[in-house]
């Protein structure tokens, strides 16, 4: 029960924070910045300004699609954030550039993210079918369970290790858009914000896996 009760409350906070998030994105969306430069402007500076010039900044499709690819070396930003002036714009720019800043410098929580990433990815296509098998079959090979267990603690590890690499981003962000004059008194605040509650998702989410984990970890030592 007190598992259960964990995980709805997580529910419920990952629904009040996506909440609070799209309603901090779409309110700093109207405010511009001081100097009037667009999303894809801010982040091709911000690259310039850390001696990174072989990562390329492409639009995307979506809302909140933003992402760095190390593997093609580009910048991802969505339509919301690519052409936009807005402070919003500014905030999520920088911040997926601070990935490509990690990257160039070689940020060690980032490079053992990226080393799980092919475990990850082959965790995460199998985990529910084994987890889901383990459950109906715990009594006569209580050993799927397990394995399904071993599969499922590699994505939450993941998660976890998500967490010092985003609000590193986030941190490099705010800082070079205080030390670049992007952002001003009035408006580096915002940023802040619009930043703090995106980390929140990530917080919410590796304590969710983590829930999730426990939960099967008691299924299995019932048996």
């Amino acid at each position: 029960m007190n598992i259960w009760f964990i995980m709805i409350a997580i529910m419920v906070l990952s629904f009040i924070i996506q909440h609070m998030l799209q309603s901090r994105f779409n309110k700093y969306s109207k405010v511009g910045l001081p100097n009037g430069m667009s999303g894809a402007e801010v982040a091709q500076k911000m690259l310039r300004d850390h001696g990174i010039y072989d990562v390329k900044v492409v639009p995307t499709n979506g809302m909140l699609t933003d992402h760095f690819n190390p593997q093609t070396k580009t910048v991802a930003l969505s339509e919301g954030v690519y052409a936009s002036r807005s402070v919003a714009a500014a905030a999520v720019a920088a911040h997926e550039c601070g990935h490509a800043v990690q990257h160039a410098y070689g940020y060690a929580p980032l490079r053992m993210r990226s080393a799980l990433v092919p475990m990850v990815s082959f965790a995460s296509n199998i985990v529910q079918w084994v987890l889901l098998l383990g459950v109906i079959m715990i009594n006569s090979f209580p050993g799927l369970l397990w394995f399904g267990i071993i599969l499922f603690a590699t994505t939450t590890l993941f998660s976890f290790i998500t967490l010092p690499v985003e609000i590193n981003a986030s941190t490099r962000a705010i800082s070079w858009l205080t030390q670049s004059g992007i952002t001003d008194a009035q408006t580096r605040p915002m940023a802040i914000d619009a930043l703090k509650w995106a980390a929140y998702t990530y917080v919410v989410a590796a304590l969710g896996s983590l829930a999730t984990l426990l939960y099967y970890i008691g299924l299995a030592r019932r048996d």
